[in-house]
């Protein structure tokens, strides 16, 4: 190959193909190098170096500088330190010695072998771009046609001679594809694989569904109507809230369309799927009673420390609100982010019984109080001892049954219950005890301060130099609260530089 016909092959092939002249460069010097070891020797690190403007190049045999000591030694293509350095002084280990090589005669292997590698090295070079080109589009959705089938999937063109793949699992079930059909897929992935397509198509992800309707209703497009989310039971039955930035919208009215044409273009792309529209609220109880429709709720109790609602429905509503295998509320559940234990009324009741007998159980427990006291209590939401404690005294005169002696005694009461856990929380860390200067952080409490000193955080500069991780496994102390006691501790660390400087 001389100089010539190596720019011409670079101007040619990165013409046609769309491909940096630098990354053709590259594809032949490895091509010549590989052709060069087929001569030459196999083993052998080989180097070439094209010159970019005139094609003329240089090949070079280099070896890797290793330790004298190194367990494994290639002489082929590494060199021990002391040899090289009696090459090259100021050598070390890592670096790469080289020495010309005089260029090979090429066979027609040899040459063909360079051919190879170029074709492969172009071949790479056009997968990065797709991939570079098409990455950024990952979660919107592409339109392409059915270009053939393999083993169950489908290759589907883009356009351009560029392919995706979309795979069975990726289809809607009982679908019927076939060759040279448009379809509408999200492109889920973009990743360089050695054969076939580098973009993977689904159509079964919720944001399909978003996309198509983006592109089936103009309000959604104009952002006048906003597709909040979706719960998709791919080619059955779907549900996706909705809301409207201006009140002369209605955004359901929107979404089905005249005679329902814009929610029946969508479920028809996507096997006939059944699409309710719901209409979303901030409250998350009424967003969830949307959600639900068309069953009928009665009552709804929410739970946000374990972000449940128990959801209580009439009798005849429950296979309604269940739908068919559990359905309904599911994808209801799934649109609104809360987990929903759906029961009849009764159910309800008998469960709120339940949990009222407990809480009553617990104050006559620990605050021995007599059970019309301790039912008292739980009518008007108190839930544990804490907040008869520290709930200001007002609130509990406000209820029509207590007076003031009646509410200094529960106060009373459930402070000395508290001190009792607290002092045998102390006790359980046996002999460790924070400093004076720990309690004196800000936020801090005897509680977790006896635990940190158990852990061997004894002091405030112990607790400054710990990390957020370093407090997770301590018990009552989350990710907020170990940055916040963190922080304040570390505060003397920036007053002390300020009273220096």
């Amino acid at each position: 190959m001389d100089t010539k016909e190596i720019l011409q092959v670079v101007d040619v092939v990165s013409n046609e193909k769309g491909v940096s002249k630098e990354v053709i460069f590259e594809a032949i010097e490895a091509a010549l190098a590989a052709a060069t070891r087929k001569v030459a020797g196999e083993h052998m690190d080989v180097r070439v170096a094209i010159d970019r403007q005139t094609g003329a190049y240089e090949t070079f045999r280099r070896w890797t500088v290793v330790d004298d000591e190194a367990d494994e030694f290639n002489p082929d293509q590494q060199m021990t330190l002391s040899r090289a350095q009696r090459e090259r002084p100021d050598a070390a280990i890592g670096d790469a010695i080289e020495e010309p090589l005089p260029t090979a005669p090429f066979g027609r292997i040899a040459s063909q072998m360079a051919k190879q590698v170029i074709v492969q090295k172009v071949r790479d070079a056009e997968r990065e771009k797709i991939v570079d080109l098409y990455t950024p589009r990952i979660g919107h959705m592409l339109v392409g046609q059915v270009k053939r089938l393999d083993r169950g999937n489908l290759i589907v063109d883009l356009g351009g001679n560029i392919d995706a793949l979309l795979t069975r699992e990726d289809m809607i079930a009982r679908e019927n594809i076939r060759i040279g059909d448009r379809v509408c897929a999200l492109l889920s992935d973009a990743r360089i694989e050695p054969r076939g397509p580098q973009l993977f198509l689904t159509r079964r992800a919720p944001k399909l569904m978003m996309e198509l309707f983006r592109r089936e209703v103009p309000e959604v497009a104009d952002g006048i109507v906003d597709v909040v989310g979706c719960a998709r039971d791919p080619g059955v039955r779907a549900k996706i809230a909705v809301r409207s930035y201006d009140p002369r919208i209605d955004p359901i009215g929107a979404c089905v369309g005249m005679h329902g044409t814009r929610v029946q273009a969508v479920s028809n792309e996507l096997a006939g799927e059944r699409v309710d529209i719901v209409l979303y609220d901030a409250n998350p109880a009424q967003f969830v009673l949307n959600a639900l429709s068309p069953a009928k709720v009665v009552s709804i109790t929410m739970d946000e420390e374990t972000h449940t609602m128990d959801v209580a429905v009439a009798e005849d509503q429950v296979s309604i609100a269940i739908g068919r295998g559990g359905q309904n509320v599911r994808l209801a559940s799934e649109l609104t982010g809360w987990a929903l234990n759906l029961m009849t009324e009764e159910q309800a009741a008998e469960k709120q019984e339940a949990e009222v007998g407990v809480l009553r159980q617990m104050f006559v427990d620990k605050l021995d109080l007599d059970e019309s006291v301790a039912d008292i209590l739980v009518q008007e939401g108190f839930t544990s001892v804490e907040e008869v404690a520290f709930v200001p005294a007002a609130e509990l005169l406000a209820i029509q049954e207590f007076d003031e002696d009646l509410v200094q005694e529960l106060r009373d009461r459930a402070q000395a219950v508290l001190l009792a856990q607290e002092i045998s929380r102390e006790e359980a860390f046996g002999d460790a005890e924070p400093a004076a200067d720990l309690l004196e952080v800000d936020g801090m409490t005897r509680r977790v301060a006896y635990q940190l000193a158990a852990h061997g955080i004894v002091s405030r500069e112990d607790l400054a130099d710990q990390a957020v991780p370093d407090l997770l496994d301590i018990e009552g102390i989350d990710e907020a609260l170990a940055g916040q006691l963190i922080m304040a501790a570390r505060a003397a660390w920036f007053t002390d530089d300020a009273a220096q400087a």
